[in-house]
């Protein structure tokens, strides 16, 4: 029985400074129950490995990790040894407590108990070229984030820009790098959030990674940038709609051939008083108390929008359709 205390007490509380204050508290020990030895026909110590550990709640539980059996040929000293080199040894650590005077008892059991372990999956076992790491335990429900940012769909769009090769287009025009990273960032913005400038400029600053992508410093993003850009944008209409019409057809292999040509409009909230194109007429949304523009569309069989036109808002649509496909055979002739 005192080897018994012996062996449970120095297991328990591990090495001890002079000052009294733990140096070493194994997450894995020794604990033992007494049993009938059939060896011996005597009552000993039958130990397990345990190991302990905090669960969700912060409370300190323990499981069993091994069930070792009698060890009576071990000294308490060689049992704490034991368990060290334990604990060492599952952390990837090198074992530097035998690296003076090395326990052939201690060593021979160290790699016993550790290859059961392995064998009975009680332990994870890393690659060899991932030992010496430091790994740590972290509890994912405590983890916080901040500057969370959307970037899937903005990085398919830029991926398509990269593909219809806008950049050179904007560069052949003489636009400068931040010009064209701010035409990118607002093309991009209308394509996956299409909201007005005011709302954009704040999608752009507070959920959005499109600028991390295009290069344009969101701080100088603000609703007035934005119309700017637009402005620029539509002074180009005409040779973009017709290098995209190009463009699109030496990717993809395509014939320009008109299979939907289609009108529609849409009124202004303004009273518009100034404009040369917004005029009352029939609305397909029912205002009829609203001025109203025209939008005309050319698509082909793949379904890619060839090119465009805005109309007077009275506009009818058999008076348009003669002038779209002159427009059509003079851009692809």
């Amino acid at each position: 029985m005192t080897t018994l205390v012996l062996h449970w007490f120095v297991v328990l509380r591990g090495v001890l400074t002079s000052a009294g204050e733990s140096k070493y508290f194994a997450a894995m020990y020794f604990r033992s129950s007494m049993r009938h030895n059939p060896k011996t026909g005597e009552l000993s110590g039958y130990y397990r490995l345990v190991e302990s550990y905090r669960n969700q709640v912060n409370r300190i539980c323990h499981r069993t990790m091994l069930s070792v059996g009698f060890l009576d040929g071990l000294s308490g000293d060689q049992l704490k040894a034991i368990q060290h080199g334990l604990n060492l040894r599952v952390e990837g650590l090198d074992n530097s407590l035998f690296s003076e005077e090395v326990d052939p008892v201690v060593t021979a059991n160290i790699e016993r108990f550790y290859q059961q372990m392995v064998r009975g999956k009680r332990i994870d076992v890393l690659p060899d070229n991932t030992r010496k790491k430091d790994w740590q335990t972290i509890d994912m429900n405590t983890m916080r984030n901040k500057d969370v940012r959307e970037v899937g769909a903005e990085w398919m769009c830029y991926q398509a820009i990269q593909q219809l090769k806008l950049k050179q287009f904007f560069e052949s025009k003489g636009w400068d790098d931040e010009k064209i990273a701010l035409a990118m960032t607002h093309l991009i913005s209308r394509a996956v959030y299409p909201a007005s400038e005011y709302k954009t400029s704040f999608w752009i600053k507070e959920n959005s990674a499109v600028c991390e992508i295009t290069g344009y410093d969101a701080s100088k993003i603000t609703k007035d940038q934005l119309y700017s850009i637009s402005y620029s944008l539509y002074a180009e209409k005409e040779s973009l709609e017709s290098y995209l019409s190009h463009r699109t057809n030496e990717l993809f292999d395509l014939q320009d051939k008109i299979v939907l040509y289609d009108l529609t409009n849409t009124y202004f909230e303004g009273e518009k008083r100034h404009s040369r194109i917004a005029r009352f007429g029939r609305s397909k949304e029912k205002r009829n108390d609203a001025r109203l523009v025209v939008l005309a569309v050319v698509i082909n069989p793949e379904g890619f929008i060839k090119y465009s036109t805005i109309y007077e808002g009275n506009k009818a649509d058999c008076k348009t359709l003669a002038a779209m496909i002159d427009k059509l055979r003079l851009a692809t002739s």
